[in-house]
């Protein structure tokens, strides 16, 4: 069941950081994927600069750094944005 909750909160998380970053509309599994992603990359930011985990949710003796898992995931989208140029429009 905890499992289910940390697919839940990293969906959530990856979107946020993707639509900030400006990517809308990525699907379930790449907000997934973009929340762990982001979550390793926040927590590592944060723990270089030194910074302080600003707001975590806590499942199961696991912390979860919400603020440093959105900014992660929109850091690592806005990198894979500029890697891949701007989204071509649908027809």
């Amino acid at each position: 069941m905890s499992f289910f909750f940390f697919l839940i909160v990293a969906a959530i998380l990856g979107s946020i950081g993707a639509a900030i970053a400006g990517r809308r509309n990525n699907g379930c599994i790449v907000s997934i994927a973009v929340g762990f992603i982001g979550a390793l990359v926040g927590r590592w930011l944060s723990r270089t600069l030194d910074l302080p985990d600003l707001f975590t949710l806590t499942i199961r003796n696991t912390e979860i750094p919400v603020v440093w898992t959105i900014a992660g995931s929109a850091l690592f989208v806005a990198i894979i944005n500029m890697i891949a140029g701007p989204a071509r429009p649908k027809k």
